[in-house]
């Protein structure tokens, strides 16, 4: 268990960190920055599958054309996510992408309900409704709909739907992934070389050496979170998963000294305390479903 929360905290915090890194990369164009992510992340997850027993998964994954299908829609939403994060980032709008992870969860429960017809109980509806009200808020403060956060949140609560519609073991699952981004990445990287403007032509040794790590920090969070997964109650990871949105919020704040007034104070704690709500109701419900076991 211990082990397990250890591994949630580490994956959740470098998530959590990763505006430090992407900021570092704000003199490269987004459309680049994504494909060596695509590119670095499909070499070091090819080599995961290809030395366990995963790589009997993914070629039967490969032969199944409505699995592909939908690893297709989620390599396209995972990539429009990645794209509005960064730009996000180095637009100076990292407390706005915390917005959106922090209301993701509740965006996904939305869902469920939508699309899955699962049972939403009563906290649940009044969780989304005060995180709604938070949003509603956060909209007249900005004069504008919160487009980044909203854009994080549907991106990512559609991108899990998929994945519970089509389930593959998470490294199998982004292997195939990175693999249909593979020749649009390729071209983008090739053509931005070509043209002589490309990062690994112009870059200093720091730029092309994040560029090329960028892989090492999408995959070792995911195996962290993999291995928490496996040792501690979803539960307990449903509280965790916090941690990220909140290290980003603290960092856009603290760190990179972006404005929070009093009426984003508002529209947040509105979000906040639908969380609080969500997540007791979750904590209640796993307890009683603990209780209801044979013992």
């Amino acid at each position: 268990m211990n082990n397990g929360i250890w591994y949630a905290i580490v994956a959740y915090g470098l998530w959590g960190v990763l505006p430090i890194y992407w900021k570092l990369l704000h003199g490269v164009a987004e459309p680049e920055v994504i494909s060596f992510r695509v590119l670095s992340s499909l070499v070091l997850l090819a080599a995961v599958v290809a030395l366990s027993t995963r790589r009997t998964a993914l070629l039967a994954a490969m032969r199944q054309p409505r699995t592909v299908l939908t690893y297709l829609f989620t390599a396209i939403l995972i990539a429009i996510n990645w794209g509005a994060y960064i730009w996000a980032v180095n637009a100076d709008l990292i407390v706005e992408t915390s917005l959106g992870y922090y209301i993701n969860p509740l965006l996904s429960v939305l869902f469920g309900v939508v699309v899955l017809r699962e049972r939403m109980a009563a906290a649940q509806w009044a969780a989304i409704a005060l995180a709604g009200a938070g949003v509603v808020v956060l909209t007249l403060v900005y004069g504008r709909p919160p487009w980044i956060a909203l854009t994080l949140a549907t991106t990512f609560a559609l991108y899990g739907l998929a994945k519970k519609l089509a389930p593959l073991d998470p490294f199998v699952g982004l292997t195939l992934e990175n693999g249909v981004l593979l020749i649009p990445a390729a071209l983008i990287v090739g053509l931005a070389e070509y043209g002589g403007g490309g990062a690994l032509g112009q870059g200093d040794p720091l730029t092309i050496g994040l560029l090329l790590g960028a892989g090492l920090v999408t995959t070792v969070p995911m195996f962290c979170f993999t291995l928490a997964a496996q040792r501690i109650p979803l539960s307990l990871i449903g509280v965790l998963q916090y941690l990220a949105p909140t290290l980003q919020f603290l960092i856009g704040v603290l760190v990179y000294r972006e404005p929070f007034s009093h009426g984003q104070l508002i529209g947040f704690s509105l979000v906040w305390l639908a969380l609080a709500v969500f997540g007791l109701e979750r904590m209640l419900a796993y307890r009683a479903t603990r209780a209801a076991l044979p013992h």
